[in-house]
């Protein structure tokens, strides 16, 4: 594409819109897990849709059951609402940034994990054709409303790299998505599960209706405590402290063994609110992590089929 006589060529719209967030994704992310999650959202079968679209003036030929009796009401004029085709997936990403995700002891922290594990999300399925949104938890939460294109999907990336690690209730958070993701699509739930009980009810709440993948974002410091003699411990959501020997191996044992509870009861609650479970690592490499979980989940759905 040219422009005017003597001036450059023109670059591609997304492409001009793209900021170093995205670019970064696309390095990292997209040549090791494009079309991984293409095809793997469990969706009704494709047809003329079932979800109704914006509403536009009746015209000749449209099917009388799409009429929007109430608004033809209001306005005098008949209207009709259009389907959307099923084939398209909305997802919306659901991103904890509440104050325990700033910790981290591995090649990154655990904020910075878990925009990434959320923008390659938002990623692979804009680049699907799909449309992609979000909610940032915090005071108050952030809606980006789901929309389509390249462009959106670095205003989305963006929006998360600036996010602040602040407060926020995250079961609050999930139960705003349910009232304003109203089409059936896939939500992407990212947080380490550390904040106030709750989030088991709305997670289930959102999986009797979407496609829901839980994303539990670990450091493995959080599992165990190192033997370092007196160690002053932060409550990152309270603020409470607390000064703890660690010489102690009692202590060091207990520790270990409530974390290890407290880990198999977030997989165990998510398990039984309907939603699949992918826990990353600070000190791992999480494309790996996310590639063979995908390969797992597709796996289990095709053998689902098959019976």
């Amino acid at each position: 594409m040219t422009g005017p006589a003597g001036a450059p060529p023109r670059r591609p719209a997304a492409r001009a819109h793209a900021d170093p967030a995205l670019r970064r994704l696309e390095l990292t992310v997209l040549r090791r897990l494009d079309g991984l999650l293409q095809g793997d959202h469990a969706g009704i079968v494709p047809g003329p849709g079932t979800d109704l679209g914006d509403a536009r003036p009746y015209a000749p030929g449209d099917d009388v059951r799409r009429i929007d009796w109430a608004l033809t009401a209001r306005t005098n004029d008949p209207h009709v609402r259009d389907a959307i085709a099923d084939r398209e997936l909305e997802l919306v990403v659901v991103l904890d940034t509440s104050g325990s995700l700033a910790f981290g002891t591995g090649t990154v922290d655990k904020r910075t994990l878990a925009r990434d594990v959320a923008g390659a999300f938002v990623l692979l399925a804009a680049r699907g054709g799909n449309r992609v949104g979000a909610l940032l938890s915090g005071e108050p939460p952030r809606w980006l409303r789901p929309a389509g294109g390249t462009a959106h999907a670095a205003a989305l990336l963006s929006a998360m790299a600036r996010a602040p690690v602040a407060g926020g209730d995250f079961a609050a958070a999930l139960r705003r998505v349910r009232r304003l993701a109203r089409r059936r699509g896939m939500v992407v739930a990212v947080s380490d599960f550390l904040g106030a009980p709750g989030w088991q009810r709305e997670l289930r709440a959102l999986a009797a209706r979407h496609d829901v993948i839980a994303v539990e974002v670990v450091d493995r410091r959080e599992l165990t405590l190192p033997d370092v003699g007196y160690l002053t411990l932060v409550d990152a959501e309270s603020g409470v402290r607390r000064v703890v020997d660690t010489r102690d191996g009692v202590v060091r044992a207990r520790f270990a063994e409530r974390q290890r509870r407290f880990r198999a009861g977030v997989a165990r609650d998510v398990t039984r609110a309907g939603a699949d479970h992918l826990r990353v690592h600070t000190d791992d490499d999480w494309v790996v992590a996310v590639a063979r979980f995908a390969a797992r989940r597709r796996l289990r759905r095709t053998a689902a089929e098959a019976r």
